[in-house]
């Protein structure tokens, strides 16, 4: 198993946002030193908590800081912007990055963001395809381009001058195209499927549980079948909360303190749910009754914290639960005490994976075998 990072952030709204976005990059820049693998960052207009705006700048802010994670967006919201905006924007970040680009999109799942772009009675899954669709013909092809679509044109047919390079749009440095991945945040996803099957990959997301995570592997062998490509466990992405202290005592304080940054994302994350009519995300079955969903259930579900030892424990168990996956992306979450925060990463880089790998069986079957 790799270890990577993944951060929408959600950060305490009088927190100076200065020193939010400091930590948010010392995070990726620890991240980095640890060897992790590769780190994402969310993106999102209009929320105060939720405070990266832009995940392509904040990329472009640390990337020359970082030298060999691989640097992910998490994700960019696609019915947000103009293709061919993200087209250029990317490719000349991943040039920047020298090829250590990941490509995360997604139709976007904040209300007020889709409310202000003025696609929130849209149908964003349909503009996500046509937007992620030209994308890739504008990598694909060549000037004046001519892409016509329901939602947006793309064209220097009038103004494109070839002799200087007048009306092109740039490629990125990965041909033809950096690693696609798209977040599952669905149980038994349909768009798990349709991705796995253009050869993208999944990464789920760290607030389902544990049956809904379970629940992707199938979808996304199914989408591998299609698309004629063998299902690899290496591919599957799945974020979880962890968070890795000294002493077990302090860690669960921390953890599970209503104050602390833990029980403040997920309380965050489950108002948001639960106002926008996706509380079933946090359900344990399908059928369970609303009132039976509380943030406490919702923690103690889904916060995994302890020493060393019993977080490695504990993730073999999820392993075993949801099946043999590539990459653990530990989530970030605020440093409300920075030590803390960036001792639970050097424990779970130094300490913790060594023991999952230990534990942990090549040949263990995964959830859908």
């Amino acid at each position: 198993m790799n270890l990577g990072f993944f951060t929408m952030p959600i950060h305490p709204l009088d927190k100076d946002w200065r020193l939010s976005l400091k930590e948010d990059r010392e995070a990726f820049l620890l991240a980095d030193e640890l060897g992790f693998t590769e780190a994402y960052v969310g993106e999102h207009a209009t929320d105060k908590a939720e405070n990266i705006t832009s995940c392509i700048a904040f990329i472009a802010w640390i990337a020359a800081a970082t030298k060999q994670i691989k640097l992910g967006t998490g994700t960019i919201n696609m019915p947000n912007s103009h293709p061919a905006a993200v087209a250029a924007s990317i490719a000349m970040l991943d040039h920047m990055l020298d090829g250590r680009l990941i490509f995360g999109i997604s139709p976007g799942g904040l209300l007020s963001d889709a409310e202000l772009f003025g696609n929130l009675d849209a149908n964003r899954n349909e503009m996500f395809l046509e937007a992620i669709n030209q994308v890739l013909d504008i990598w694909a092809s060549e000037p004046p381009y001519n892409l016509q679509g329901k939602y947006w044109n793309v064209s220097t047919q009038k103004t494109l001058i070839e002799d200087i390079g007048q009306g092109y749009i740039a490629r990125p440095l990965q041909r033809p195209h950096p690693p696609i991945v798209v977040t599952a945040v669905a149980p038994f996803s349909k768009g798990v499927t349709e991705a796995a099957a253009r050869g993208w990959d999944p990464i789920s997301a760290n607030f389902l549980m544990p049956a809904w995570v379970k629940s992707h592997w199938p979808k996304y062998a199914e989408g591998c079948a299609r698309g004629g490509r063998a299902a690899e466990p290496a591919n599957w992405r799945v974020a979880k909360s962890v968070f890795v202290a000294k002493d077990a005592a302090k860690a669960k304080a921390y953890a599970t303190d209503p104050d602390g940054p833990y029980v403040y994302y997920y309380r965050s994350l489950f108002t948001k749910l639960k106002r926008n009519g996706r509380i079933e995300l946090f359900k344990t079955r399908r059928d369970q009754p609303d009132d039976e969903v509380t943030l406490e259930m919702i923690c103690d579900k889904l916060i995994i914290h302890g020493t060393p030892d019993s977080v490695a424990d504990q993730l073999l168990a999820f392993q075993d639960e949801v099946g043999q996956f590539g990459t653990l992306l530990y989530a970030g979450k605020d440093w409300k005490d920075a030590e803390l925060g960036r001792q639970s990463m050097i424990l779970t880089a130094e300490k913790v994976l060594p023991l999952v790998n230990a534990g942990s069986s090549l040949s263990r079957p995964n959830a859908a075998e």
